[in-house]
């Protein structure tokens, strides 16, 4: 099955898609794609991005000045204003990204192995790729069009945030509603019949494997997104 067949396939066909891929990993195309959207998305959302971390700096100067000083707030200060966008979109972040994917997939093949024999490295991994193409492809073009009209990207999100729109982009409780987010729940129901055909198991022990993945990663991310919003106070 050619690239263009895997894509309309895991948005329309999943099953048969996942299946596919489960007997043959392919997954150099889809890599090269999902670099090329990420990258593409972190270069067009990197000024709002950079006015949001600058606007903190400033709402929180005299705190930040009383904690560090003057001199490394300055230098700090300094560094978030001359920070490189294209350097951050076209390396820093894909390199994040590629280690990250890298990783996810042997964890979540590590978290297989306790259920079933079956599957190997490359079949979780290039399911976990295909099913990232839901978030990287729709998920960020509609964070995309949003954070273009509210300019700002910690004021948008795609996940339960949008139900309370009172609630401060800054709290704990802003993190971890944002953790549940629809295009990452999508992805994770891709992920999990992906499993299901890598692993020869049920859709259920499939859907439960990836979300249990889900669960991990959310509450890691949630976690040091806490630890840095309170490091900035």
């Amino acid at each position: 099955m050619n690239f263009c067949g895997r894509l309309i396939g895991t948005f329309f066909d999943p099953g048969r898609t996942f299946r596919a891929i489960s007997e043959r990993p392919l997954w150099v195309d889809v890599l090269i794609v999902l670099l090329i959207l990420i990258s593409l998305y972190t270069y067009l959302i990197f000024p709002f991005g950079q006015k949001d971390s600058l606007r903190s700096l400033e709402d929180n100067a005299a705190k930040l000045k009383a904690k560090w000083g003057e001199s490394r707030y300055a230098s700090y200060l300094e560094r978030m204003k001359g920070q490189d966008r294209s350097l951050t979109a076209f390396l820093v972040t894909p390199l994040t990204y590629i280690v990250g994917f890298l990783f996810s997939a042997l964890i979540v093949l590590g978290m297989g192995r306790l259920v079933s024999t079956q599957g190997n490295y490359l079949q979780v991994f290039s399911s976990l790729l295909h099913a990232n193409l839901v978030d990287k492809l729709l998920g960020n073009g509609l964070r995309l069009f949003l954070i273009s009209g509210r300019k700002s990207v910690l004021e948008t999100s795609t996940g339960l945030p949008v139900l309370f729109p009172k609630l401060d982009v800054m709290s704990t409780a802003y993190v971890l509603l944002g953790q549940v987010d629809l295009f990452q729940l999508w992805t994770f129901c891709l992920f999990g019949i992906g499993l299901a055909a890598a692993f020869k198991i049920t859709l259920k022990k499939g859907l439960v494997i990836s979300f249990a993945f889900w669960l991990l990663k959310s509450g890691l991310t949630a976690a040091l997104t806490v630890l840095r919003t309170r490091l900035m106070q």
